[in-house]
């Protein structure tokens, strides 16, 4: 199916069906910053940096959008110093669009070193040890000093496993604090999304996507998924999570970067990822490619010299070997990190770009099949 349908923050230019009630979508994003193309990838910046590139490495790379963390930047370099800076473009001097977290998922994966209140989350700072509170308030004003394009509602994102009774109350925090997230001022342009929770249980997941629907925001998110379970549950979390919500706006599913999740993702009608698994395998010694991922730090690789993948034309795989690049790696030369990190971002950005490629040709069906071929041998 083709044609625009939108008018808002997001614009549905064609949707391919995937079987099961799903469809593949082809969108654009709408922010202060310029369009983004969708489905797409967003590169995490945690600290105001994609770890070892300069945003201009980041546009050659053809990167749309970046991920910046609430939670990091609140504590460091904080609120005061990034609003005397002109907040999170001017400071790293990027110009694109950029989309925060809330910091829930940051705070979530303290575990018993927090306190969930009605009003957010108290926790000692791993920097200082310092008592901090976060908040829809907090995460909120946060997000409007550091002046990002998209900011997402303070959520409380469910661990796998978790008790029925634990996932129904922890909906029902979400809900309340999507809505005080709503009511606090936003940047000027700052589109809000929310986000979806309910664990393992559809019924909790359409509840909340109704809810969050009601209130109405900009985008919305699918949560709480990617904290340990198995893929299938993954899967099924995603599909969970998109059949409450509005076929009009961006869905964005939260901290999923498998090549093939991606794929299926996207299947599922998936607008929008994040990761850190192309900086974090870069800085592990692993490089991605279109037939699976490659352990270069591997002592096989030493007199190699062919480029990481054959046929990339990313500045690593055109002037260096995998040789050349194991020897960094084993050397702790900050350059074999560097290196790794541009093939595999160059690798996710490319992914993307044919995959939207393959939406647009009708293809899609193809793309999926070969993906699994290559990428898992199935």
């Amino acid at each position: 199916m083709s044609g625009e349908t939108g008018g808002g923050a997001f614009t549905l230019l064609s949707e391919t069906e995937t079987g099961r009630g799903f469809a593949a979508r082809r969108g654009v994003l709408h922010t202060a910053h310029g369009d983004v193309q969708t489905p797409v990838f967003m590169p995490v910046g945690t600290q105001a940096t994609v770890k070892t590139l300069e945003p201009r490495d980041l546009r050659d790379l053809r990167v749309q959008i970046l991920l910046g963390n609430t939670y990091h930047l609140l504590l460091r370099p904080g609120n005061e110093t990034m609003a005397l800076a002109g907040g999170l473009h001017a400071f790293m001097g990027w110009d694109g669009p950029i989309l925060t977290d809330s910091g829930g998922f940051q705070v979530f994966s303290l575990g018993k070193l927090r306190k969930i209140t009605p009003d957010g989350v108290l926790f000692h700072s791993h920097l200082d040890g310092r008592l901090v509170t976060l908040g829809p308030r907090e995460s909120m004003e946060t997000q409007r000093i550091l002046g990002s394009d998209v900011a997402m509602c303070f959520d409380e994102c469910i661990p796998w496993p978790a008790t029925r009774e634990y996932a129904e109350k922890s909906v029902r925090t979400t809900i309340r604090w999507a809505e005080r997230c709503k009511a606090e001022p936003h940047a000027p342009g700052q589109l809000l999304f929310g986000i979806v929770q309910g664990g393992v249980w559809r019924d909790l997941r359409e509840t909340c996507g109704r809810e969050l629907s009601r209130i109405g925001f900009d985008g919305y998110a699918v949560g709480g998924v990617s904290v340990g379970e198995p893929e299938d549950v993954l899967l099924r979390g995603i599909e969970d999570g998109v059949c409450a919500l509005p076929r009009s706006s961006a869905r964005y599913l939260m901290g999923v970067g498998d090549p093939i999740q991606l794929v299926e993702g996207v299947a599922r009608g998936i607008d929008m990822f994040d990761c850190v698994m192309p900086t974090r395998h870069a800085r592990n010694g692993s490089a991605f490619t279109r037939h699976g991922s490659i352990p270069v730090k591997a002592g096989r690789f030493a007199r190699d010299f062919s480029p990481v993948e054959e046929g990339c034309d990313c500045y690593c795989c055109r002037h260096f070997t995998r040789a050349y690049v194991r020897h960094l790696l084993h050397a702790r030369e900050i350059l074999g990190e560097r290196l790794l990190t541009l093939h595999n971002v160059h690798f996710f950005m490319r992914f993307m770009e044919d995959m939207r490629a393959a939406l647009d040709a009708g293809t899609f069906a193809e793309f999926r099949a070969e993906a699994w071929r290559a990428l898992r041998g199935a």
